[in-house]
Order: structure tokens, then sequence, then C-alpha cells
């Protein structure tokens, strides 16, 4: 062997492996899947707890550097898309990660029971008028897919209507993609025992009552249509341009470190650069010294 040792091998970061350990197959089947495992990290609460600060940290400044860029011209937007039952986190996601970067490049909705006037309309035309511009990360909590799962479970509409919707989802996200829009679609994955827990406390404590709504135990008692549908949409809907991705969530740390880790991911495959200046620098440095 050389005097020069080899250096080892770093082993890989969770922001190296997370997309492809959270990534699925459009056969995806979720009862093989954990809601309580950590999949591609190794680390416990207290270690994801610091990875999740570290991982904010970097994603404040991609998304200064994003929305920066847009004021140069540059047209890339980012489409965070979560879906999951009730209790399973889209909340704590949008506070702990979302809100870890500028709220000013930020567009959040989250989508209710289409209003009247909405259903005159088809489905995807509310969710048009919601979509990120060019430098935001927009943040769907809830989405078009309620449009096939809910309808699917509870039979709102006839199957070949859902099978329509299935191939316009597709068309929609293609197009948003080619448009310049980075997709990231995320089921949070909670186990059914977990959200009973959830609810639970809900219930025990005065400052969760404003969370709890009766409606959500009617939707619990349809637990495994649910899941079935989910594993439709995903069967249907999983595609290169806009991939699925299934986080456990009953962890309620690593679902926070893994949603980070994918949209800090994504940000870093665009690449956004501070937009140069527009000015002479050392004639506006000359300028303020003297004034």
């Amino acid at each position: 062997m050389s005097t020069k040792q080899k250096a080892k091998k770093k082993p890989a970061s969770f922001g190296d492996v997370a997309r492809s350990a959270l990534s699925v197959t459009s056969d995806v089947s979720l009862a093989e899947i954990d809601p309580s495992s950590t999949p591609g990290y190794t680390g416990d609460k207290a270690s994801g707890t610091k990875d999740l600060a570290v991982v904010a940290g970097e994603l404040s400044e991609l998304q200064e550097r994003f929305f920066a860029a847009s004021r140069a011209g540059a047209q890339q937007k980012v489409l965070l898309i979560l879906q999951g039952m009730d209790t399973s986190g889209k909340g704590g996601i949008v506070r702990h990660v979302v809100g870890a970067v500028d709220p000013q490049g930020v567009k959040h909705y989250a989508f209710k029971a289409p209003t009247p006037a909405e259903k005159r309309h088809d489905f995807l035309w509310r969710v048009n008028k919601q979509l990120p511009g060019a430098g935001q990360i927009g943040v769907f909590d809830r989405s078009h897919y309620e449009d096939v799962l809910i309808h699917k479970v509870r039979g709102l509409s006839p199957a070949e209507e859902i099978e329509r919707r299935y191939g316009a989802i597709n068309d929609f996200e293609a197009e948003l993609v080619q448009q310049g829009t980075t997709i990231i679609k995320v089921m949070l994955h909670i186990s059914k025992d977990e959200q009973g827990a959830r609810l639970a406390e809900r219930l025990e404590r005065e400052d969760k009552f404003w969370k709890f709504n009766p409606g959500d135990i009617d939707e619990r008692e349809l637990w495994e249509a649910y899941m079935g549908a989910y594993e439709s949409a995903i069967e249907r809907t999983h595609t290169d341009a806009a991939p699925w991705f299934v986080i456990p969530a009953d962890r309620k740390w690593y679902a926070r470190l893994a949603v980070a880790t994918l949209l800090q991911q994504a940000l870093k495959g665009i690449n956004p650069q501070w937009p140069a200046a527009d000015f002479d620098v050392k004639e506006q440095k000359r300028r303020l010294a003297a004034s």
C-alpha cells in the first residue's frame, strides 16, 4: 500500500439517500411500509432534531437564492403536495419545515371541500388558481388528489370519472413540470393506532379541542378503503415527471426531516444563483463613502 493512505469513504448522508429511500414504485403496497420506520436514516430523535435544524438552515439560504433569482428572470417554481390521513402531520410540516423559510417566497393553500361555485368547474380549476409563481415554493395541504381519494372511497363520482381524473392529473402535472415546476408529492403514512392516539390526545387537551373534528372518526372507520384509494392513486399518477414519496409518519421528527430533505435536495438540483448587480458596484461604494 502506498505511504499516502487512501481517504476513507465518507458514509452517505440522509440527503444522499432520501429520494431513493422514500421513492415508491407504481405497485406500492402501504401494508408493507412500516409507519414507524425511518428509511435511509440511522439516527434517533435527538440526532434527527439536530439534523433538521441544519437542513432548515440550508433550506432557508437556498430558498432566498431561489426567490432572488426569480427577480432576475428565473422561472422555476416548486410545488410541495402534502397528502395523508387526518393527524398524519401535514400541519406540522408546514410549521416546522416550510416555516423555516421566508414567507414572502411561499404560497400555501389548504384545500377544503369545494364550494358550490367551484363545483361548477372541472376539479382542477380551483387548483390552477393556487399554483406558485416564479421563485415561490407552493405548498398544498391536501390537493387535487382529494378529488380521487374521497370520491373513490365515498362513491361521490362514478368509476369512469375517477379514471378520467387520474389521466387529467398526469397531464396537468406533466405540463407544470414542462413549464418549470418541480413537484414533490408526499404521502404521510401514519398507522391507524398512532392516529387513534393523536385523536385521543386532542380529546384530552383543551388546547387541542379546536383541532378535533368528529368527522375524523367517520373517515377513520373507512381506513382500509382509504389505504386502497391511496394505492390506486399512487399507481395511476406515479410518473417520472412527478413521482410519489411515501414517508412513514408515526415519528413526527422523522417525517419532518424527510420532507425538509426532499425540499432541500429539490432546490439544490435547481441550483439557483444570486442575481448579478445591474449597477457599477465600485461606483456605488464610492458614492456611499462620499455621502
